[in-house]
């Protein structure tokens, strides 16, 4: 059962968790904020922990609403595009054939035909981008399964607006935000391992927790990380 606390404009859902210690989040893109609590916490309880917190939440929200946003992308010649968290200009050259895309440096060519549409030239891009992602996901798969201890089945790339990857434990498939792409190397390799941590425990609970700091130390510097890096154009909805 969730409830909510309410302190002037800042609304919290607050949910009851097998956990040890209170966990309050401010979620991206809106700056939605949740607190997970203790099974035995009373609301009141949580409501001054919250209020303890206030400075910290605006601060969260501010930072949010201050983050870079891409605009909403052309494809056309020398526009600015994220890929593997460095900016490349895009270089179009028309021509016949099949399509195609070249990555140079800090450079990204686009070969099509003449008069191609913009959705034609959105959608090459992102195959290209689906292309990049199964090159360098699969060998980090491989590496955190010896070191976890777990198999994973299948892995699936997606568009989402609200998450950088998901798991499900019971068919052992994680499914990873075609985003990723546009982000440091070590950044998918966090959110990878992130998913995969899910195989040993399905919820972000106190032993999630432990075994993701095991192997990943600096695992809130790479969500802060990942989470101040510019947002996609795509109108993001909870």
């Amino acid at each position: 059962m969730s409830e909510t606390i309410e302190l002037g404009d800042i609304s919290i859902a607050v949910t009851r968790k097998a956990i040890k210690n209170v966990h309050l989040s401010v979620h991206p893109p809106e700056g939605r904020v949740t607190l997970a609590a203790p099974l035995e916490t009373r609301l009141e309880v949580a409501r001054a922990y919250a209020i303890s917190k206030l400075g910290w939440i605006r601060d969260q929200q501010a930072k949010l609403r201050n983050q870079a946003r891409e605009m909403p992308r052309q494809f056309v010649e020398r526009e600015t595009h994220y890929l593997w968290g460095r900016r490349h200009l895009l270089t179009i050259i028309e021509r016949g054939g099949k399509p195609f895309v070249k990555v140079d440096h800090r450079r990204i060519t686009l070969y099509l035909p003449a008069d191609s549409a913009l959705e034609n030239r959105a959608e090459l891009i992102h195959e290209w981008h689906k292309v990049l992602l199964h090159q360098a996901i699969p060998p980090l798969i491989a590496k955190w399964q010896v070191k976890l201890g777990v198999e994973v089945a299948h892995y699936f790339l997606q568009r989402m607006k609200t998450k950088w990857g998901s798991c499900n434990p019971r068919a052992r498939n994680i499914r990873l935000n075609t985003e990723l792409v546009k982000k440091p190397k070590h950044l998918l390799d966090y959110v990878v391992l992130h998913e995969m941590v899910h195989l040993l425990e399905p919820t972000h609970n106190e032993r999630f927790l432990t075994i993701l700091s095991g192997y990943y130390p600096n695992w809130q510097e790479a969500r802060a990380e990942l989470n101040e890096l510019p947002l996609s154009a795509e109108n993001w909805k909870e």
